[in-house]
Protein backbone atom coordinates (compact mmCIF):
# COMPACT_ATOMS: atom_id res chain seq x y z
CA UNK A 1 0.00 0.00 0.00
CA UNK A 2 1.63 3.11 -1.04
CA UNK A 3 1.70 6.52 1.46
CA UNK A 4 -1.25 8.32 -0.43
CA UNK A 5 -3.29 4.70 0.08
CA UNK A 6 -2.46 4.09 3.63
CA UNK A 7 -3.54 8.12 4.36
CA UNK A 8 -6.77 7.22 2.91
CA UNK A 9 -7.44 3.63 4.16
CA UNK A 10 -6.97 5.52 7.78
CA UNK A 11 -8.84 8.21 7.32
CA UNK A 12 -11.95 5.77 6.15
CA UNK A 13 -10.97 3.94 9.19
CA UNK A 14 -11.08 6.77 11.40
CA UNK A 15 -14.43 7.61 10.32
CA UNK A 16 -15.62 4.29 10.64
CA UNK A 17 -14.60 4.43 14.51
CA UNK A 18 -16.45 7.88 14.51
CA UNK A 19 -19.30 7.82 13.14
CA UNK A 20 -20.40 4.09 12.96
CA UNK A 21 -18.87 3.34 16.75
CA UNK A 22 -16.39 0.57 15.21
CA UNK A 23 -13.41 -0.62 16.95
CA UNK A 24 -10.99 -0.94 14.15
CA UNK A 25 -7.93 -1.00 16.62
CA UNK A 26 -9.19 -4.42 17.74
CA UNK A 27 -8.51 -5.76 14.59
CA UNK A 28 -5.68 -6.37 12.21
CA UNK A 29 -4.96 -4.14 9.08
CA UNK A 30 -5.06 -7.65 6.35
CA UNK A 31 -8.92 -8.42 8.18
CA UNK A 32 -10.07 -4.73 7.88
CA UNK A 33 -8.40 -4.29 4.07
CA UNK A 34 -10.00 -7.47 3.15
CA UNK A 35 -13.75 -6.60 4.45
CA UNK A 36 -13.88 -3.22 2.92
CA UNK A 37 -12.31 -3.77 -0.38
CA UNK A 38 -15.28 -6.01 -0.62
CA UNK A 39 -17.53 -3.62 -0.09
CA UNK A 40 -15.94 -1.57 -2.65
CA UNK A 41 -16.14 -3.81 -5.10
CA UNK A 42 -19.67 -4.59 -4.51
CA UNK A 43 -20.61 -0.82 -4.53
CA UNK A 44 -17.88 -0.14 -7.22
CA UNK A 45 -15.06 1.83 -6.20
CA UNK A 46 -11.95 1.56 -6.44
CA UNK A 47 -10.15 3.94 -4.25
CA UNK A 48 -10.76 4.54 -0.50
CA UNK A 49 -11.36 8.43 -0.19
CA UNK A 50 -14.33 6.95 -3.05
CA UNK A 51 -15.65 5.18 -0.96
CA UNK A 52 -15.58 6.62 2.44
CA UNK A 53 -17.30 10.15 0.45
CA UNK A 54 -19.90 6.67 -0.70
CA UNK A 55 -20.41 5.99 2.87
CA UNK A 56 -21.01 9.86 4.42
CA UNK A 57 -23.93 9.97 1.81
CA UNK A 58 -25.56 6.43 2.14
CA UNK A 59 -26.97 4.89 5.36
CA UNK A 60 -27.78 1.43 3.82
CA UNK A 61 -24.00 0.93 2.98
CA UNK A 62 -22.94 1.60 6.12
CA UNK A 63 -24.86 -0.77 7.89
CA UNK A 64 -23.76 -3.15 5.05
CA UNK A 65 -19.95 -2.73 6.34
CA UNK A 66 -20.66 -2.83 9.72
CA UNK A 67 -22.11 -6.33 9.28
CA UNK A 68 -19.53 -7.53 7.15
CA UNK A 69 -16.76 -5.96 9.29
CA UNK A 70 -18.46 -8.29 12.45
CA UNK A 71 -17.04 -11.93 12.20
CA UNK A 72 -19.59 -14.24 11.42
CA UNK A 73 -17.84 -16.84 9.47
CA UNK A 74 -18.94 -20.08 10.73
CA UNK A 75 -20.82 -23.65 10.10
CA UNK A 76 -22.05 -26.34 11.66
CA UNK A 77 -19.27 -28.89 12.62
CA UNK A 78 -16.68 -27.07 11.24
CA UNK A 79 -13.40 -29.09 11.19
CA UNK A 80 -15.32 -32.30 12.09
CA UNK A 81 -11.82 -34.26 13.38
CA UNK A 82 -11.95 -31.57 16.28
CA UNK A 83 -15.48 -32.56 16.59
CA UNK A 84 -14.64 -36.35 17.56
CA UNK A 85 -12.36 -35.11 20.10
CA UNK A 86 -14.59 -32.49 21.67
CA UNK A 87 -17.34 -35.54 21.45
CA UNK A 88 -14.71 -37.10 24.42
CA UNK A 89 -14.47 -34.08 26.40
CA UNK A 90 -18.45 -34.08 26.25
CA UNK A 91 -18.51 -37.57 27.74
CA UNK A 92 -16.02 -36.81 30.21
CA UNK A 93 -17.51 -33.53 31.41
CA UNK A 94 -21.35 -35.15 31.99
CA UNK A 95 -19.82 -38.20 33.22
CA UNK A 96 -18.16 -36.67 35.91
CA UNK A 97 -20.31 -32.90 36.53
CA UNK A 98 -23.56 -32.59 37.52
CA UNK A 99 -24.38 -29.49 35.55
CA UNK A 100 -22.27 -28.59 32.75
CA UNK A 101 -21.82 -25.39 31.49
CA UNK A 102 -20.76 -24.24 28.18
CA UNK A 103 -19.85 -21.04 26.64
CA UNK A 104 -19.39 -20.35 22.61
CA UNK A 105 -17.71 -16.89 22.10
CA UNK A 106 -17.81 -15.56 19.56
CA UNK A 107 -21.19 -17.94 18.77
CA UNK A 108 -21.66 -16.20 15.31
CA UNK A 109 -25.34 -17.67 13.52
CA UNK A 110 -25.48 -19.90 16.12
CA UNK A 111 -24.18 -22.75 14.11
CA UNK A 112 -21.94 -23.40 16.62
CA UNK A 113 -23.55 -23.62 19.70
CA UNK A 114 -26.44 -25.55 18.40
CA UNK A 115 -23.53 -28.17 16.74
CA UNK A 116 -22.68 -28.81 20.60
CA UNK A 117 -26.38 -28.83 21.56
CA UNK A 118 -27.02 -31.48 18.30
CA UNK A 119 -23.64 -33.51 19.31
CA UNK A 120 -25.10 -33.77 22.82
CA UNK A 121 -28.10 -35.20 21.28
CA UNK A 122 -27.18 -37.54 18.99
CA UNK A 123 -24.32 -39.50 21.42
CA UNK A 124 -25.82 -42.13 24.05
CA UNK A 125 -22.63 -41.57 26.18
CA UNK A 126 -23.21 -37.54 26.60
CA UNK A 127 -25.76 -36.32 29.27
CA UNK A 128 -27.19 -34.14 27.38
CA UNK A 129 -30.15 -33.51 30.02
CA UNK A 130 -27.06 -31.95 32.08
CA UNK A 131 -26.03 -29.40 29.65
CA UNK A 132 -26.76 -25.78 29.25
CA UNK A 133 -24.98 -23.78 26.99
CA UNK A 134 -24.58 -20.22 25.78
CA UNK A 135 -23.76 -18.45 23.26
CA UNK A 136 -22.41 -14.79 22.85
CA UNK A 137 -21.62 -12.17 19.78
CA UNK A 138 -20.92 -8.39 19.88
CA UNK A 139 -23.01 -7.99 16.98
CA UNK A 140 -26.57 -7.92 18.23
CA UNK A 141 -28.40 -8.50 14.70
CA UNK A 142 -26.55 -12.00 14.10
CA UNK A 143 -27.33 -12.77 17.30
CA UNK A 144 -31.25 -12.15 16.13
CA UNK A 145 -30.20 -14.54 13.19
CA UNK A 146 -28.86 -17.22 15.40
CA UNK A 147 -31.96 -17.24 18.02
CA UNK A 148 -34.31 -17.86 14.77
CA UNK A 149 -32.21 -20.43 13.90
CA UNK A 150 -33.15 -20.64 10.49
CA UNK A 151 -30.11 -21.34 7.51
CA UNK A 152 -29.87 -21.20 3.80
CA UNK A 153 -28.06 -23.72 1.45
CA UNK A 154 -26.13 -20.86 -0.44
CA UNK A 155 -23.57 -20.74 -3.45
CA UNK A 156 -21.08 -20.51 -0.83
CA UNK A 157 -22.60 -22.89 1.95
CA UNK A 158 -23.56 -26.28 1.86
CA UNK A 159 -25.75 -26.67 5.06
CA UNK A 160 -26.47 -30.91 4.58
CA UNK A 161 -22.64 -31.22 3.72
CA UNK A 162 -21.66 -29.07 7.47
CA UNK A 163 -24.16 -31.75 9.23
CA UNK A 164 -22.60 -35.07 7.75
CA UNK A 165 -20.97 -35.36 11.02
CA UNK A 166 -24.43 -37.00 11.79
CA UNK A 167 -25.72 -40.28 10.64
CA UNK A 168 -28.95 -38.21 10.59
CA UNK A 169 -29.81 -34.80 10.86
CA UNK A 170 -33.86 -34.66 10.24
CA UNK A 171 -34.22 -35.54 14.18
CA UNK A 172 -32.76 -31.80 14.71
CA UNK A 173 -32.98 -30.28 11.38
CA UNK A 174 -36.50 -29.55 9.57
CA UNK A 175 -35.45 -29.08 5.99
CA UNK A 176 -37.82 -27.55 3.17
CA UNK A 177 -35.73 -27.76 0.53
CA UNK A 178 -32.59 -25.76 0.75
CA UNK A 179 -33.90 -24.15 3.94
CA UNK A 180 -32.81 -25.44 7.22
CA UNK A 181 -34.33 -24.40 10.74
CA UNK A 182 -32.80 -25.86 14.39
CA UNK A 183 -35.68 -28.06 15.56
CA UNK A 184 -37.07 -26.65 19.47
CA UNK A 185 -35.49 -29.73 21.18
CA UNK A 186 -32.10 -28.46 19.97
CA UNK A 187 -32.48 -24.70 20.85
CA UNK A 188 -33.79 -25.70 23.99
CA UNK A 189 -30.18 -26.57 24.94
CA UNK A 190 -29.12 -23.09 24.03
CA UNK A 191 -29.34 -19.45 25.07
CA UNK A 192 -27.65 -16.07 23.03
CA UNK A 193 -26.58 -12.88 24.74
CA UNK A 194 -24.63 -9.71 23.39
CA UNK A 195 -20.99 -10.27 24.97
CA UNK A 196 -17.85 -7.94 24.40
CA UNK A 197 -15.17 -11.17 24.63
CA UNK A 198 -12.19 -7.59 24.69
CA UNK A 199 -13.82 -5.23 26.83
CA UNK A 200 -16.64 -7.51 28.81
CA UNK A 201 -16.15 -9.02 31.77
CA UNK A 202 -15.36 -12.55 32.53
CA UNK A 203 -18.04 -15.48 32.90
CA UNK A 204 -18.25 -17.37 35.97
CA UNK A 205 -17.90 -21.25 36.17
CA UNK A 206 -17.78 -22.82 32.94
CA UNK A 207 -16.63 -25.80 32.08
CA UNK A 208 -15.55 -25.49 28.42
CA UNK A 209 -15.16 -22.51 26.61
CA UNK A 210 -14.75 -22.35 22.83
CA UNK A 211 -13.42 -19.59 20.99
CA UNK A 212 -13.32 -20.76 17.60
CA UNK A 213 -11.60 -18.33 14.31
CA UNK A 214 -11.85 -15.47 16.38
CA UNK A 215 -7.77 -14.63 16.77
CA UNK A 216 -6.17 -15.09 13.42
CA UNK A 217 -8.71 -11.37 12.77
CA UNK A 218 -7.64 -9.98 16.15
CA UNK A 219 -4.78 -8.06 16.61
CA UNK A 220 -2.25 -9.20 18.25
CA UNK A 221 -2.11 -6.80 21.32
CA UNK A 222 -5.51 -7.87 21.86
CA UNK A 223 -5.01 -11.57 22.04
CA UNK A 224 -3.62 -11.68 25.72
CA UNK A 225 -7.15 -9.83 27.24
CA UNK A 226 -8.79 -12.35 25.70
CA UNK A 227 -7.47 -15.66 26.96
CA UNK A 228 -7.28 -13.34 30.29
CA UNK A 229 -10.82 -13.52 30.12
CA UNK A 230 -11.35 -17.24 28.90
CA UNK A 231 -8.99 -18.34 31.81
CA UNK A 232 -10.71 -16.36 34.45
CA UNK A 233 -14.31 -17.83 33.05
CA UNK A 234 -13.34 -21.16 33.21
CA UNK A 235 -13.53 -23.21 36.42
CA UNK A 236 -9.88 -25.08 37.69
CA UNK A 237 -9.90 -27.80 35.25
CA UNK A 238 -12.03 -26.74 32.55
CA UNK A 239 -11.63 -27.09 29.10
CA UNK A 240 -11.21 -24.40 25.83
CA UNK A 241 -11.44 -25.45 22.24
CA UNK A 242 -9.73 -22.67 19.71
CA UNK A 243 -9.69 -22.94 15.52
CA UNK A 244 -7.17 -25.49 14.04
CA UNK A 245 -5.03 -22.94 12.93
CA UNK A 246 -4.18 -21.03 15.80
CA UNK A 247 -2.49 -21.02 19.02
CA UNK A 248 -2.48 -19.66 22.42
CA UNK A 249 -0.56 -16.33 22.78
CA UNK A 250 2.72 -17.10 24.57
CA UNK A 251 2.00 -14.79 27.19
CA UNK A 252 -1.37 -17.38 28.24
CA UNK A 253 0.25 -21.02 27.79
CA UNK A 254 1.26 -21.03 31.28
CA UNK A 255 -2.35 -20.73 32.17
CA UNK A 256 -3.38 -24.09 29.85
CA UNK A 257 -1.95 -27.75 29.28
CA UNK A 258 -2.95 -29.37 25.91
CA UNK A 259 -5.01 -32.03 25.99
CA UNK A 260 -5.54 -33.01 22.43
CA UNK A 261 -2.96 -30.59 21.23
CA UNK A 262 -3.49 -31.29 17.37
CA UNK A 263 -7.39 -30.51 17.22
CA UNK A 264 -6.15 -27.32 19.82
CA UNK A 265 -8.21 -28.31 23.17
CA UNK A 266 -6.23 -27.47 26.71
CA UNK A 267 -7.46 -27.62 30.05
CA UNK A 268 -7.04 -24.93 32.52
CA UNK A 269 -4.34 -25.16 34.79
Amino acid sequence: MNRGNERSFNDLLGYIEREMDFESGFYNDAYLDRRITARMRRTDHDEYSAYHRYLERHEDERELLLDSLSINVTGFFRNPEAWEKLREVLRDLTDSHRRVRIWSAPAADGREPYSVAMLALDDDEIEQRRIDILGTDINPDILETARKGIYETSQTTDIAEELEPLDDYSPYIDQDEDRFQVRDRVKNLVEFEQHDLIRGEPKRDFDLVLCRNLLIYIDASFKEPIFETIWKSLREGGYLMIGMTETLPTASRDGFEPVYKKQRIYRRT
